[in-house]
């Protein structure tokens, strides 16, 4: 693999990893690795939110959600958090 992916990320994932304990970061780390060596693995939104796939992960025994979008130089990580109002501050 020569070439590098690049990972940006925006202001509203760095605000919501910020937030998170420690202990939670780790499984974070995976999830964006995860995304990093494979792009589909999240499911494809639909509507106004085309573009965008959505990464569902265990964190703690807890269901969690990464929005990112992809091509095949960069992996843009749009938003972190729980099931609950995540579509809707992810449309903002």
């Amino acid at each position: 693999m020569g070439d590098a992916v690049q990972v940006p990320q925006s202001a509203m994932f760095k605000r919501a990893y910020k937030r998170i304990h420690q202990n939670q970061k780790a499984d974070v780390d995976d999830a964006v690795a995860d995304i990093v060596r494979n792009p589909t693995i999240g499911e494809a939104r639909k509507g106004d939110l085309a573009g965008v796939f959505a990464h569902k992960f265990k964190c703690n025994d807890q269901l969690m959600l990464l929005a990112y979008e992809y091509d095949p130089g960069t992996r843009l990580l749009l938003l972190l958090g729980s099931h609950e109002n995540f579509y809707r501050d992810l449309k903002r």
